[in-house]
């Protein structure tokens, strides 16, 4: 009984000393503070432990003074010990994008300099070229207009911080909230991905970093010089730049025919005929989207008021708002801008490729047009 316990003891003491179990693998990342770079990891299922340190420069056995005066190469970073069956690689990049700044190479909102730099460390080729897709991924799909700035860099050496840094946001709630609330992050966030809480990280796999259906695939996205030269200047400062086309004189507001409406930058299904209701707003206006996960919600403070603003998964095109004043059977008005969409007449839903999405236009009940 006595070496039970011992080899016990031996056991707990490895793992949370962060060294690898059975079938862990381990993800090196740099975001910015990794007193919350820490947090955000250590809540995904999959997860066993997030440590935090330095990593990326040429200081042996630093420490936290020598690493914040930005004199050793070293950033601050985080090492994910994660279950590769519950959580892929691609899966934590997702989150990973979704915490930090990617287009600031110079540091992480109110943290600067190269201490603070974000940067993916990879420890094989899988995570290279799983690094490389996502990145790109991000590029191409994400909610940026700037470049992905965070290198791809091979892991090097990782050196474990002081202990009062691990877990401070537990150890130091208050302080940890006064930090984040003050840093900008979470604004960041919240700005250019919305509520994000929803997201499944498991359905992200290392053949498909950007969890792209094939179906999602078809809707491509053009660049941003691209869209001025395809796009009305209305269309572009709507879907672009969030702004509001004026009410009863835009393309759609009346338009009582069956069809679908899909994003004007990427074509992707949006709405269906068969929800479209007279509002009397003068903009089009639907009970639901075509499908639950078609586009995305945002919360949206200008103007002085709180609302929820809607944004096309794909292209990350503005849409328009979501209201609690609608008809049966949702009670909710989405107010869209004509100018964000393109309508599709049923009868050539086939021809265009949009075979799939009929039965939403012609199997729901009459529209209330």
């Amino acid at each position: 009984m006595k070496l039970i316990k011992t080899v016990a003891i031996l056991l707990v003491t490895v793992l949370s000393s962060g060294a690898l179990s059975a079938k862990e693998q381990v993800a090196t990342l740099a975001g910015g503070c990794f007193w919350c770079v820490e947090e955000a990891f250590e809540q995904l299922e999959g997860v066993r432990e997030v440590v935090s340190g330095y990593t990326g420069g040429t200081e042996a056995h630093p420490t936290y003074q020598q690493v914040s005066s930005g004199s050793t190469g070293h950033t601050e970073a985080v090492q994910v010990y994660y279950d590769p069956d519950v959580i892929s690689y691609a899966g934590l990049l997702q989150k990973f994008w979704r915490i930090m700044d990617p287009t600031d190479a110079d540091g992480q909102f109110v943290d600067r300099g190269q201490q603070y730099r974000p940067e993916i460390f990879y420890h094989n080729d899988l995570q290279q070229q799983v690094a490389e897709a996502s990145k790109q991924w991000l590029q191409q799909y994400g909610p940026f207009e700037q470049s992905i700035v965070v290198p791809v860099t091979p892991f090097s050496e990782f050196y474990r911080a002081e202990e009062y840094h691990q877990d401070y946001y537990k150890k130091n709630p208050l302080r940890y909230k006064f930090y984040t609330f003050n840093s900008g992050r979470y604004d960041f966030v919240e700005r250019h991905w919305g509520e994000t809480s929803g997201v499944d990280y498991q359905r992200f796999t290392n053949d498909n970093p950007g969890g792209m259906t094939q179906a999602d695939s078809r809707y491509q996205v053009p660049a941003k010089a691209r869209l001025k030269e395809q796009l009305t200047p209305m269309q572009y400062r709507v879907t672009q730049q969030d702004e509001t086309e004026p009410p009863f004189d835009n393309a759609y507001w009346d338009n009582k025919a069956s069809g679908i409406y899909v994003d004007v930058v990427s074509g992707e299904p949006l709405f269906s005929s068969a929800d479209k209701y007279r509002s009397g707003t003068g903009w089009p206006s639907f009970t639901r989207p075509i499908r639950p996960d078609a586009v995305v919600r945002r919360e949206d403070n200008s103007w002085f008021i709180s609302r929820t603003e809607i944004r096309s998964r794909i292209a990350d095109s503005h849409l328009g708002h979501v209201f609690a004043d609608g008809p049966e059977p949702t009670g909710l008005r989405y107010c869209m801008n004509s100018a964000a969409l393109e309508f599709i007449p049923l009868s050539v839903m086939k021809e265009r490729g949009y075979d799939d999405y009929i039965a939403d236009v012609t199997g729901k009940a009459d529209s209330q047009n």
